[in-house]
C-alpha cells in the first residue's frame, strides 16, 4: 500500500470516527442543495447517494483516494487489452465485445475486433434460425423450448437477462438448468416434447463437471425418446473445445464460442448470450449491447467526481473499508430484475472476495463485502425488519424505473414507486421513542402501555442507502445496470489493490468433490478421510 493511499485512509477512518453519530438527515437541514450534490445523472439514469453519510470532506478525500491508487491510468490500461488478470496472465476485455464500430482492436498484434465481428454475427445466425424454424429438430419441427445447460457465469448472465426483459421475448420459450441437483433438470424437463426441444450446452472447456452431467442427462433424454441419430439435432454448443463438442455430438454448424480475456461472470455479452438473442432477437440484443457500450464511454471520459461507475465505487469503498459493514443488499423495485442480485453477488463476491493484494501478500484491511438481496417489496414483507431495527447497519441500494412497462399497470407502479421511496426515508429519518409513544397515545393507549410498547417500535434510522433511477427497463438500460455495476466493481478492486479477474476460490472445493466421489460411490475407502466428512459419507450412502 502506498504512503500516500495509507494516508488518505487513515484520514478517511479518522473523519468517520467524528461524524458517525451525526445524523444523515440532520446534512439535508444544514444544506437544503444536498439532493443535487450528492446526485449525478446520465443519460437518463440517476445515482442518489444523498442519503449516505458522505459530507464534502469526505467525499473529497475519496476522490483524492482514487487518484492515489491511479484508477484512471488502471482503467486505460484494461480498456487498452493489458494483462491486467496478474495471477493467469490474461487481458481483461469483456468491454471490446460491446464494441460497435469495427475499428480494428489489436491484441498481442491480432485483430480481436475481426473475430468478435464473426462470432457475434455467428450466434445471431444460430439465434434468428432458431427463431425463425429455419434450424430445428430431427423431425423438422421448429423449436417451441430452449434449456441451456450451464452454470456460474454460463448460466446467472443469461438468465438474469431473459427474465428481466420477458416483454421483448418473441421467440421460443426459454429455460435455465444449472444445479447438478437432478431435481433442476428434471423438473425442466416435465412437459417439454423433445421434438421440439432444443438444449445449449455453454462450457468454455466442455468439462465443467455440473454442465456436463446435466448434458449428458439430457442427451439422454433425447435419445431415449427420438433414439441416438437425433441427438446433434438437438444440441448446441457455446465453447471453445470444439473436438469435444463433436463428440458429444454436437453439429460444427451449431458450435459458437468465445475467448480467455472474457471472463465467466463478463460474459453475457458473448455468445454465452445465445439464449438471451433467442428469445429478443438480434435487434434487441444489440442495443443491450450498446446501452453497455455507451457506459464504457462515459466510464472511460467523465471526470471522476461526475463518473457513475466511479462514485458508486468510492460509496463502496466508503461504506466497506471506512464504515467497516461487511455487507450490501441490492433491492430492485422491479420484479423482473429478481435475479439482479444474485447476478451482481456473483459479479461482485467472485471479483472482490479475495484475502491478498496483486504482490501476494495479506491484505490488512476489508476487501468485497457479501452482497445480497431480493426484489421489492417482497423484500419489505422478509427481511427488512432486521434492514431497519437489527443491530447491524446495512447500506441498501434500491433500483427503480420510473415508468412501467405496460402503461395499464400504471396504478401498480405509482405504488411500487411510493414503497421505494418510503423505504429509504424510514431508514434515514427513523422514529425516537418519543415519536412512537406519541403515536401510541394518538391511537388510544395509556400512558403506561405507550410506554412499555414504545421501545419496540423505535426505527434508530440513520441508516445509508443509494438510489438508482432510470426511465424504464429495456434492453439499453438494462446493458447500462450490468456495466455500471461491472465498472464499480474494478473501481472498488483498484482501491482494494485486488485482482478482480481471478478466482481461484472456487478451485478447492471442486477438486475435492471429484477426489471425495468414489468415495461417495463406495469405489473406494480411505482410513485418512477426516472423521467428519467419513462420519458423513457413511449416513448419507448408508454404508
Amino acid at each position: 500500500m502506498t504512503t500516500r493511499k495509507t494516508e488518505l485512509i487513515d484520514q478517511l477512518a479518522a473523519h468517520w470516527q467524528a461524524i458517525k453519530t451525526r445524523p444523515i438527515k440532520d446534512l439535508f437541514t444544514a444544506d437544503a442543495t444536498r439532493f443535487s450534490a450528492f446526485s449525478r445523472h446520465h443519460n437518463g439514469m440517476l445515482l442518489d447517494f444523498s442519503k449516505s453519510a458522505l459530507d464534502d470532506k469526505a467525499f473529497s478525500l475519496l476522490l483524492d483516494l482514487a487518484r492515489a491508487v491511479d484508477l484512471e491510468a488502471k482503467r486505460d490500461a484494461m480498456f487498452r487489452g493489458d494483462r491486467i488478470n496478474t495471477t493467469e496472465q490474461r487481458a481483461v476485455l469483456h468491454t471490446a465485445l460491446r464494441l460497435r464500430d469495427q475499428r480494428p482492436f489489436h491484441l498481442d498484434g491480432h485483430d480481436i475486433m475481426a473475430d468478435i465481428i464473426a462470432e457475434r454475427a455467428k450466434m445471431f445466425a444460430l439465434a434468428e434460425g432458431v427463431r425463425s424454424g429455419k434450424i430445428s429438430g430431427s423431425s423438422g419441427f421448429a423449436f417451441t423450448d430452449v434449456v441451456n445447460l450451464g452454470i456460474g457465469g454460463s448460466d446467472l448472465g443469461p438468465a438474469m437477462a431473459t427474465a428481466a426483459l420477458a416483454p421483448w421475448h418473441t421467440g421460443p420459450r426459454l429455460h435455465f438448468v444449472s444445479n447438478v441437483d437432478g431435481a433442476h433438470l428434471a423438473d425442466t424437463l416435465i412437459g417439454l416434447n423433445p421434438e421440439t426441444t432444443l438444449f445449449i450446452i455453454a462450457s468454455k472447456t466442455f468439462t465443467t463437471i455440473e454442465t456436463m452431467t446435466n448434458a449428458q442427462s439430457a442427451r439422454r433424454f433425447i435419445a431415449e425418446r427420438l433414439g441416438d441419430q437425433a441427438i446433434a439435432d438437438h444440441f448446441m454448443a457455446v465453447t471453445t473445445a470444439l473436438d469435444k463438442a463433436a463428440e458429444f455430438p454436437v453439429r460444427a454448424d451449431r458450435i459458437t464460442g468465445f475467448w480467455d480475456w472474457v471472463g465467466g461472470r463478463y460474459s453475457i455479452w458473448s455468445s454465452i448470450g445465445l439464449p438471451l438473442a433467442i428469445a429478443i432477437g438480434a435487434e434487441h440484443f444489440e442495443k443491450f449491447l450498446d446501452g453497455a457500450g455507451a457506459l464504457d464511454e462515459h466510464f472511460q471520459s467523465a471526470p471522476l467526481d461526475q463518473n457513475l461507475p466511479v462514485l458508486l465505487g468510492l460509496i463502496g469503498i466508503w461504506h466497506r473499508m471506512i464504515c467497516d459493514y461487511p455487507t450490501r443488499a441490492l433491492i430492485p423495485y422491479d420484479q423482473r430484475l429478481a435475479r439482479f442480485p444474485a447476478y451482481v453477488q456473483q459479479l461482485d463476491m467472485e471479483s472482490n472476495g479475495k484475502r491478498v493484494a496483486l504482490d501476494g501478500s495479506a491484505l490488512d484491511k476489508p476487501s468485497g463485502p457479501i452482497v445480497w438481496g431480493e426484489p421489492g417489496t417482497n423484500s419489505q414483507h422478509a427481511f427488512f425488519q432486521l434492514l431497519h431495527q437489527g443491530t447491524d447497519i446495512i447500506p441498501v441500494e434500491f433500483l427503480i424505473a420510473a415508468k412501467p412497462e405496460r402503461a395499464a399497470l400504471e396504478e401498480h407502479h405509482d405504488l411500487l414507486i411510493a414503497n421505494c421511496l418510503a423505504q429509504s426515508e424510514a431508514l434515514l429519518i427513523g422514529r425516537s421513542e418519543e415519536e412512537a409513544k406519541a403515536q401510541l397515545v394518538a391511537r388510544g393507549l395509556s400512558a403506561d402501555a405507550a410506554q412499555a410498547l414504545a421501545p419496540h417500535r423505535v426505527f434508530t434510522g440513520n441508516r445509508p442507502s443509494v438510489t438508482i433511477a432510470y426511465e424504464k427497463l429495456d434492453p439499453t438500460q438494462l446493458g447500462a445496470l450490468i456495466a455500471l455495476y461491472e465498472h464499480r466493481v474494478f473501481v472498488e478492486a483498484s482501491i482494494f489493490g485486488i485482482n478482480a479477474f481471478d478466482q481461484w476460490g472456487v478451485e478447492l472445493g471442486k477438486e475435492l468433490a471429484t477426489s471425495l466421489l468414489p468415495f461417495v460411490k463406495g469405489d473406494k475407502k480411505d482410513p485418512s478421510l477426516n472423521g467428519s466428512t467419513a462420519g458423513l459419507i457413511s449416513f448419507l450412502t448408508n454404508r
